[in-house]
């Protein structure tokens, strides 16, 4: 359960600390107190997306970091899939800072994470029910996902699923192969003609290197010659006079002749000795490269028509030899492919046929599972509403025959009947804004018995409600914080009197700043607020009177 929750320059709030307890704590403030933000701080701890503009005017950065205690199963086992794990102590630290610049980190356990990651630990942790989700209520697309969950039908779901993947993807490679004989006959001419090219001239991954490299010989080689023979002589000499090489020698034996009196010089020799063999090593080999420069203008053709075609089948199919390579490997897999299509076709119908089987056989199995969970799962829903002061309120779940889907083959709404004697329609033609509200409780309630996470806040959850209608929603909130952690906005005394803890939210202006506070009320903390939200600014003897009297009687 979330066991505290540190907030630093979130909006109205520069900072607050806010120690939560099991059970109902209920959270109450006079509009734009800052009772919203404490719900945006929690949605950002567990990453979701957030801007900027939360930052509180005039800071660097908003922090929130939430200490979760008591971790579930179900929190453990997500943990783990991230490749994270609770402290010593079996806890949870998280924390999530947004900077000014819109730039955010992430931290579980003093380990950097990332908002996604923070999402999918986070759905394990708390659910969240805010004022927009009453209106998912209305959306029939929803209704399957909430008869799957509260049925436990998701792992039955997801193996179905599997299943119509595969489906799908048979599909789309039979399509694929499903081309008509003309374009066939003529994407096959195309490729026999482009592999016969590339064939027909034999690349060599590197010739193109090679053959520029010779042709630069070519092209230069009276200049090398030239070069080569000053090289030459410069290191041989000629009849006039002595080269490199005959000098060398003559200095090595004049330092050797004095190296037998010192033997510094001794020494000198040998290096000038070591100087003598690799001049010698350099004029034989300057003799080989020189016998290999013949010019052959026969040669310098071969090589520039090579080098041309080479250039024009770049030009067609890849930048170098390699991409041309691949572009014949692929055109080569490609024409196979099409030259055995039928024979591809005609497994693939087989195949398409056996998938559509087992995902028919699975579908039928969901299908039938839904109905039965669907009975149990109205008469549930019932039981909920009738607590909810909504006795005459009949609620039916529809699943009805549909084309394949990724969810199966039924279509799932739910209808209600508002009055006896009135036929079942869907639930957004008649449902009031407070009627969705408490059929959004019943669902929460119902799937508080199968889902693992521990703690569930409500948003506003009074909406379009008061009087008895109240009393009860804030009797079931008390009655789920049994079992449950329970964090709920609320305006309505009747459920604020239900907390088993009460969360005052109240602002002040102090030098023209804004300033959020939050503060655990006591006993008569407690009274002075319920008589305010009873009796508004003015707080009379009456109200506080009433304010007792809800407290003590639980009502």
């Amino acid at each position: 359960m979330l066991t505290r929750l540190h907030i630093e320059n979130i909006a109205v709030i520069e900072k607050a600390e806010i120690a939560f307890e099991k059970g109902l704590n209920v959270l109450t403030g006079e509009t734009g107190a800052g009772k919203s933000m404490i719900i945006d701080a929690i949605n950002a701890v567990l990453g979701e997306r957030v801007s900027r503009e939360i930052v509180r005017t005039g800071s660097e950065r908003a922090d929130v970091t939430a200490l979760f205690t008591d971790l579930s199963g179900a929190a453990c086992a997500a943990l783990e899939e991230q490749g994270y794990a609770p402290d010593e102590d079996g806890c949870l630290l998280i924390r999530r800072t947004v900077g000014a610049e819109g730039k955010s980190s992430c931290r579980i356990n003093g380990q950097p994470a990332t908002a996604a990651v923070l999402r999918e630990i986070g759905r394990s942790l708390v659910n969240i029910h805010g004022q927009h989700d009453n209106q998912s209520l209305l959306d029939p697309e929803r209704h399957v996902d909430y008869l799957d969950q509260m049925g436990g039908l998701l792992p039955l779901r997801e193996d179905y699923s599997a299943s119509y993947t595969e489906l799908c993807r048979l599909r789309s490679e039979r399509r694929k192969v499903d081309m008509d004989e003309a374009a066939k006959a003529r994407r096959m001419d195309m490729l026999r003609y482009q592999i016969d090219e590339i064939e027909a001239a034999a690349l060599q991954e590197g010739e193109e290197a090679h053959l520029m490299e010779q042709r630069s010989l070519y092209r230069n080689a009276e200049r090398i010659a030239e070069s080569v023979a000053a090289a030459k002589q410069a290191l041989t000499g000629d009849e006039e006079s002595d080269g490199a090489l005959a000098r060398l020698t003559g200095a090595v034996e004049a330092l050797t002749d004095a190296g037998r009196y010192v033997s510094e010089l001794e020494e000198l020799a040998k290096r000038a000795q070591g100087l003598l063999y690799e001049l010698e090593e350099c004029v034989g080999d300057l003799r080989g490269f020189g016998s290999g420069l013949e010019y052959d203008p026969q040669e310098l053709d071969r090589i520039e028509t090579r080098l041309e075609l080479i250039k024009r089948l770049e030009s067609k199919y890849g930048s170098s030899e390699a991409e041309v390579l691949r572009f014949l490997e692929q055109a080569q897999a490609e024409w196979e492919e099409i030259e055995l299509s039928d024979q591809r076709a005609a497994q693939l119908d087989t195949e398409c046929a056996a998938a559509l089987e087992r995902a028919e056989e699975k579908a039928a199995r969901l299908t039938q599972a839904r109905r039965e969970a669907a009975l149990h799962f109205a008469e549930q829903v019932g039981e909920q509403l009738r607590f909810l002061d909504m006795p005459r309120v009949r609620l039916e779940v529809a699943v009805e025959p549909a084309e394949l889907s990724s969810q199966g083959a039924d279509r799932v709404e739910f209808l209600i009947s508002a009055n006896p004697g009135e036929p079942v329609r869907p639930l957004a033609r008649i449902a009031s804004g407070g009627e969705l509200s408490r059929i959004m409780l019943a669902l929460k309630s119902v799937m508080a018995g199968v889902d693992d996470i521990d703690t569930l806040i409500f948003d506003e959850i009074d909406t379009g409600i008061s009087g008895r209608a109240a009393q009860k929603v804030g009797l079931r909130l008390r009655q789920l914080g049994e079992n449950r952690q329970i964090l709920c906005v609320t305006h309505l005394a009747q459920i604020a009197a239900m907390g088993h803890q009460h969360l005052l939210i109240r602002k002040e202006v102090r030098q023209d700043r804004t300033y959020t506070e939050v503060a655990a009320l006591n006993v008569s903390g407690r009274e002075e607020e319920l008589a305010r939200i009873i009796g508004g600014a003015s707080i009379t003897e009456i109200t506080l009177k009433s304010a007792e009297e809800m407290l003590t009687s639980g009502v």
